[in-house]
């Protein structure tokens, strides 16, 4: 059974840093297409930034390049997103979401929200920048 588990969200001040944390189980990093998704109140969910194994690529939305930066540990089944110079705008419930098919992230996109064609997503943890 895969399960995808997110850490590390909380309220931090504009200009803060944030590690979020994904720790899948049931699941292998060596075949996927990976990543971190949000969803502001109101708001359609979109992609932040992702991983496709099969053209290598890495996407970043624009609203967040230079500012996070997405890794992956596969000894430890982990995804992390390491966000900084947060902003207010940046507040948002984060998903992690993980499909062992390894579509592309051009793929990804035409699926398109709420699930981009990704068949495992967590529970999501809130991350709210605020002063």
């Amino acid at each position: 059974q895969v399960q995808l588990v997110e850490s590390g969200g909380g309220l931090v001040q504009p200009g803060g840093s944030l590690r979020l944390s994904c720790a899948a189980s049931g699941f292998s990093m060596d075949h996927y297409v990976l990543g971190w998704f949000r969803q502001a109140p109101g708001k359609e969910r979109e992609g932040v930034s992702c991983i496709s194994e099969s053209d290598g690529r890495i996407y970043y939305a624009d609203s967040v390049k230079g500012r996070f930066t997405i890794s992956i540990d596969k000894a430890e089944n982990t995804v992390s997103l390491q966000m900084n110079n947060l902003k207010p705008e940046d507040t948002a419930v984060y998903y992690c979401a993980a499909d062992p098919s390894a579509f592309s992230i051009e793929t990804m996109f035409e699926w398109g929200p709420p699930l981009y064609g990704m068949d495992y997503w967590g529970e999501g943890t809130l991350v709210t920048v605020s002063s």
